[in-house]
């Protein structure tokens, strides 16, 4: 039975992520009845003494990295990625692999493990931010941005933020079953398995690399998703054959039209549920999908979730999202909601 569980932390260590771990591991439920053990936690730092947060508080830290020698769980919270890693903690991360330990990284800990050549041909994967910078630094680890943790063997990473507690419970639902996991998120107020990916928080803007004509091109399609639009439409509104629009859009944004439009459409479909009570069907239609069937099928396809699941993620229910689009149309003097409309006027329709 896991039982040992050290943490270690470096400089600028960010406080969130820490906290999970001390309110996972560090909190006593063995009362609970639920299978849960009185952990020996060990918070760890290759000098011990004042170590400051990311936050710009500092913590006490008494442990060295001794206490990581023998515990079954190490974690490490995140740093600053980048930053050097000691060669005393890459030591402690090697040394727990090779007796078999768990080795959890948490967001940018994932580098510390990395660096330690723990990740090397495994599967991993860290904040959105910083996944093309873990994949570029460390080749020969497979990094995937688009999910909330990454187990492979006795490797755990997760990715931002907030996913330290997916991660974290998943870890005890593994190790003491799902009664166990379920009983520390009701403890902390959260659901113990949440849907989807972090592929749904990505932030994914127009780039802004395209040249002057190209750019007109994106921006008026970013007022036309609603509309059906074809490769031909777009080719002739630059002047151009079908496959010279192909290559140089390709070549301008690294990807398809359709590609780009579906790209776009999910964005203006994820605005809408966030913002508006516009029921499915009508999100369908304004963000260009034109069927309540499509836009499930390529909301799953991309973010891991149903739009009904991503609106009470951030809204928190679904409740009176009962919009048509022609009534929110009324009521706002008859912009068009799947265009630029939508977005200036979503925060009156949540209010009413």
């Amino acid at each position: 039975m896991l039982t040992k569980v050290a943490v270690i932390v470096l400089p600028d260590f960010a406080i969130f992520e820490f906290g999970v771990a001390c309110e996972v591991f560090g909190v006593d439920r063995s009362a609970l009845g639920v299978g849960l053990p009185a952990f020996d936690f060990r918070i760890c730092t290759p000098r011990p003494g004042m170590v400051r947060t990311s936050s710009g508080v500092s913590l006490q830290v008494e442990g060295d990295l001794t206490g990581a020698y023998d515990a079954e769980l190490v974690i490490v919270a995140p740093f600053s990625a980048g930053s050097a890693v000691p060669v005393a903690v890459l030591d402690a991360l090697r040394a727990a692999d090779h007796r078999g330990a768990r080795v959890f990284s948490l967001c940018s800990g994932a580098f510390a493990l990395a660096e330690a050549g723990l990740l090397d041909g495994r599967g991993s994967t860290t904040h959105w931010r910083y996944t093309r910078d873990l994949a570029a630094s460390y080749p020969r680890t497979r990094v995937d941005e688009n999910v909330l943790y990454v187990e492979d063997g006795t490797i755990l990473t997760s990715a931002g933020t907030a996913s330290s507690i997916d991660a974290s419970l998943h870890l005890i639902r593994q190790e003491f079953g799902p009664r166990a996991a379920t009983a520390i998120a009701r403890g902390m107020v959260v659901p113990p398995h949440r849907e989807g990916g972090q592929a749904q928080f990505i932030e994914r803007p127009i780039p802004q690399e395209c040249g002057a004509s190209m750019e007109e091109l994106l921006v008026w399609l970013a007022d036309h998703l609603d509309q059906d639009i074809s490769v031909a439409t777009l080719a002739a509104r630059l002047h151009m054959s079908e496959r010279t629009f192909a290559r140089r859009f390709r070549a301008e944004t690294g990807t398809t039209p359709a590609a780009w439009l579906t790209g776009q459409r999910l964005l203006r479909a994820q605005a809408l549920l966030e913002e508006t009570r516009l029921t499915i069907d009508a999100v369908a239609r304004a963000s260009g999908f034109g069927q309540a069937v499509l836009l499930r099928h390529h909301f799953q396809r991309a973010l891991g979730v149903s739009p009904a699941a991503y609106r009470r993620t951030f809204r928190g229910s679904d409740k009176g999202c009962d919009l048509d689009l022609h009534e929110l149309e009324e009521q706002f003097g008859g912009q068009r909601a799947g265009a630029g409309g939508a977005q200036r006027v979503g925060a009156a329709a949540v209010s009413q």
